[in-house]
């Protein structure tokens, strides 16, 4: 329970060794700053668009366009094809696989982010895995710090398993979608194929293939 193959089609990452042999897909979290320390070589053989602030600790892969206004303060390794749109902010051990898209003022923190995912505007995506082509809508934020600063739980079935993490977002499997201005709090678990409705307040863990669906009381009045 728990393990990568549970989440993720590992064949989207070139990043797999990340995921062996831990137990809990969320340990991979722990390991992001010691493999770009061992792998990472860094070069640009994408496109910079004007003048993208891009430090000597972030490699590019062919094909990927970085526009004016992005920061990439790394260590990262973005992959091949992907667009990061102006005021897009990728700071330190952040792992970007190929097709994606990282957009405008949308912030990236130790995460690993599978190919062809989309994070397109106004997201916080701090120490959390997002799958394949999974995409989080407008607005949409992944917590990973509790209010007391204590160490993250995930909530299973036959009780809470302590991940030994005080920063831990959220983990989304292949293909979720996270509607807009929604919130993950720290430590939620996604499984492959669902939708969290826009707006939701969500935490916990989230079987394959479920809706989480929102529903508020509207009321409308005459104005007078």
């Amino acid at each position: 329970m728990f393990d990568a193959a549970e989440f993720f089609d590992l064949e989207h990452t070139e990043h797999s060794k990340l995921f062996e042999p831990e137990k809990y897909v969320w340990e991979a979290l722990k390991q992001i700053p010691s493999y770009l320390q061992f792998r990472l070589k860094p070069g640009v053989f994408g496109e910079l668009l004007g003048k993208p602030y891009v430090s000597d600790e972030v490699f590019i892969g062919s094909g990927t366009i970085v526009e004016q206004g992005a920061v990439l303060k790394g260590p990262a390794w973005i992959g091949e094809n992907c667009h990061l749109r102006a005021g897009s902010y990728v700071r330190e051990n952040v792992i970007v696989g190929n097709g994606v898209v990282m957009g405008n003022s949308c912030e990236f923190k130790n995460c690993i982010i599978f190919d062809e995912a989309q994070i397109p505007h106004f997201s916080y995506c701090g120490d959390s895995i997002l799958g394949y082509k999974a995409h989080l809508g407008a607005g949409s934020i992944l917590s990973n710090v509790k209010l007391d600063h204590g160490e993250i739980s995930v909530a299973a079935t036959d009780g809470l398993i302590a991940t030994g993490l005080r920063k831990f977002g959220a983990i989304i499997g292949d293909r979720s979608e996270i509607g807009c201005n929604a919130v993950l709090n720290p430590g939620s678990v996604i499984g492959r194929d669902c939708i969290i409705y826009p707006g939701t307040n969500f935490r916990g863990v989230l079987p394959a293939h479920s809706i989480v669906k929102l529903r508020q009381p509207i009321q409308i009045l005459s104005r007078r």
